[in-house]
């Protein structure tokens, strides 16, 4: 079957095997901490230094040569390029922070969470862009009076971004391809649900099954069930 416009969710098993952990445990901890600690804003109210001190390090480990783009990464931004080629669309949208997906080489993406290369202006709402540590001591240049900057995450209780675009591009796909992702946390997770409604192949790729209602499921490690799967399609 021809494919015409595909949409791909990816989440941190993609990453896994670039060397970057999944921020949560099976106890429910990120990196060791209570989300409601460092990925709410209750939590950066509570105690700010330690959130600046949290992200900080997860940008900085973005910096480490040894992480970087693997396969699964590659093989995607190769199929975006040739799908598009072809006259095709393709929508990338991601519930992960890291910048992978961008040094692999794929052009349009969602990233519904935000991005650990950035940080935000608390009033203004405007990101900027951020590679080194962020703390209290700094401040925007977008308004008048500066504002405080803080990571610019999506923390539980906030709502994604563009997530208007991205239920619009699901509802539109014929092939919506989900990639190392729990399917538990919302909105995301209602995507395939989405996209079986509007009668598109719905396909899980994962180190293992995540549901039942997935029309196809392929197992196992993402640089080989990614890659296999997207080099067939090409």
């Amino acid at each position: 079957m021809e494919f015409k416009r595909v949409v791909v969710l990816t989440g941190a098993g993609i990453s896994a095997e670039s060397g970057i952990r999944t921020f949560r445990d099976q106890n429910g901890l990120w990196e060791d901490h209570p989300i409601e600690d460092v990925a709410t804003p209750e939590g950066f109210h509570r105690n700010p230094n330690l959130v600046y001190q949290f992200y900080n390090l997860r940008r900085a480990q973005l910096l480490d040569s040894n992480v970087k783009p693997n396969a699964a990464h590659q093989v995607l931004a190769e199929f975006e390029t040739e799908h598009i080629a072809r006259g095709g669309h393709f929508t990338l949208i991601t519930q992960n922070v890291d910048n992978l997906h961008q040094r692999a080489g794929n052009q349009r993406i969602i990233p519904m969470h935000g991005q650990l290369q950035s940080a935000l202006c608390s009033v203004s709402g405007l990101s900027t862009p951020w590679t080194s540590d962020l703390t209290a001591e700094h401040y925007c240049q977008c308004c008048a009076t500066p504002s405080p900057l803080r990571p610019d995450i999506v923390w539980f209780g906030e709502v994604p971004y563009q997530l208007d675009d991205c239920f619009d591009a699901v509802a539109q796909a014929d092939l919506f391809v989900s990639i190392g992702t729990s399917g538990k946390v919302y909105p995301a997770a209602g995507f395939m649900q989405v996209a079986q409604e509007a009668g598109a192949e719905t396909v899980e790729l994962n180190l293992e099954k995540t549901s039942n209602a997935f029309d196809q499921g392929y197992y196992g490690p993402a640089t080989e069930v990614v890659v296999d799967f997207f080099s067939r399609l090409m």
